[in-house]
């Protein structure tokens, strides 16, 4: 029998994250470590689905039941934060399996980084990893499960891959007949919407359905809108329930008390990354490899003379071997850059008015991420930002009206 738990109250925000480790060492192990904990952020009572146990404990009683999760999949006891793993166990939930996304159970591993199956040191639950030639869960990986949980951390871009997740893990259980509740939490760049449409014939795990670069949705109303607009394979619908959040709106600011993945520290580099993350598509390095990813920008191609910042990447957890690694590499400190509500494109347009041979500007990554050939067109035919920013406009008037139809906050 499910224990019964009460819901707590508590005077701060409560902003879990979910990324996972997937080796038998001890590192492994589901509990929040001490470098982890949570801090106050704001006055703001959010109480994140994941919290919600009197909600969903009668739903998984006499079931058997997966997660996808990672090491920031937390909730708050009273007494102090510990993995929703731990807390599912604990209350006698028949949780048999865990699905890891990119970065892994525990959130190390680089970007595209390959990450294997494994199990939990303490807990003995095998851990399948939902990255490289597994994306999608298999058959026989969800035999035996009535539910999966989904309670990952999103951060609004379209091509943080964590969306790209839910869609398989969607597809996978409306193809097995598995129910799939998703335990929302709030999205830190969901205060807009912004960049151009992505074009079908560009899908890629960056980037898999006709929405802006910044979507401005929660994980939970982002599934209804896979589910609404019949995106998953043959148009089917999987059996879907969201687990919505108490006291959140989408324009309420706050941070996220732990790093959603192994290069965004902060809220700053969470704000930048929408902005800055097309530079994973040039020569220029994001700040990979340095204490300032994704608040710094640069390449050893960049017009010194121009730019007065520099750094040198070095290799470090999360980015083994960063781009321009020991090389001192030119550009801008954003670090102290006021907060954004749109994507700024003056800096790559200014990076590329500024490199040393414009034909090794970009690269044929920078497509899959802008979801069109369309604006590194216009950056190399010149275009000004707000010309750019103008051509935008139908597409995002267009998907702001469909955003409505999902919208839960």
């Amino acid at each position: 029998m499910i224990k019964r738990l009460f819901k707590s109250t508590f005077l701060f925000a409560f902003i879990g994250l979910v990324s996972c480790g997937n080796t038998n060492s001890q590192k492994d192990k589901l509990r929040v470590s001490e470098d982890q904990n949570p801090t106050e952020l704001n006055s703001k009572n959010i109480i994140v689905g994941a919290n919600r146990t009197e909600t969903y404990l009668p739903l998984l009683e006499g079931k058997t039941v997966g997660l996808v999760g990672n090491q920031s999949s937390r909730i708050n006891k009273g007494t102090g934060y510990i993995h929703l793993v731990d807390s599912l166990l604990s209350m006698d939930v028949n949780l048999k399996k865990v699905f890891a996304p990119e970065h892994g159970f525990r959130g190390t591993a680089d970007a595209g980084e390959a990450v294997e199956d494994g199990k939990d040191a303490e807990t003995g639950l095998p851990v399948i990893s939902l990255y490289g030639d597994n994306k999608k869960p298999k058959s026989e990986q969800l035999k035996g499960l009535d539910i999966l949980i989904f309670d990952l951390q999103d951060v609004g871009a379209r091509f943080y891959t964590y969306i790209s997740s839910l869609h398989y893990v969607m597809e996978a259980c409306a193809e097995n007949d598995i129910q799939l509740i998703v335990f929302d939490r709030p999205n830190p760049n969901g205060h807009y919407i912004d960049g151009p449409i992505l074009e079908k014939e560009y899908k890629s795990f960056v980037g898999m359905h006709p929405i802006p670069t910044v979507h401005g949705l929660t994980m939970g109303e982002y599934a209804k809108m896979i589910n609404g607009e019949k995106w998953l394979k043959d148009g089917l619908q999987c059996k879907l329930e969201v687990l919505e959040m108490e006291n959140y709106d989408h324009s309420l600011p706050y941070e996220l008390p732990v790093k959603p993945s192994p290069n965004l520290p902060n809220a700053q580099s969470i704000n930048l990354y929408p902005s800055l993350c097309f530079f994973e598509g040039t020569n220029v390095n994001a700040g990979r490899g340095t204490d300032k990813q994704f608040q710094v920008f640069g390449s050893p191609y960049l017009d010194q003379t121009y730019f007065d910042y520099s750094y040198t990447p070095e290799s470090k957890d999360g980015a083994k071997n960063p781009k321009h690694l020991g090389e001192k590499c030119y550009g801008r400190d954003l670090s102290k850059h006021e907060a954004l509500d749109e994507i700024n494109l003056e800096w790559l347009i200014e990076a590329y008015e500024n490199t040393e041979d414009k034909e090794k500007f970009f690269n044929g990554f920078f497509t899959k991420l802008a979801g069109t050939k369309k604006l590194q067109q216009q950056i190399e035919k010149g275009l000004s930002a707000a010309e750019i920013r103008q051509s935008w406009k139908p597409g995002l008037a267009e998907f702001s009206k469909k955003r409505e139809k999902y919208l839960l906050y």
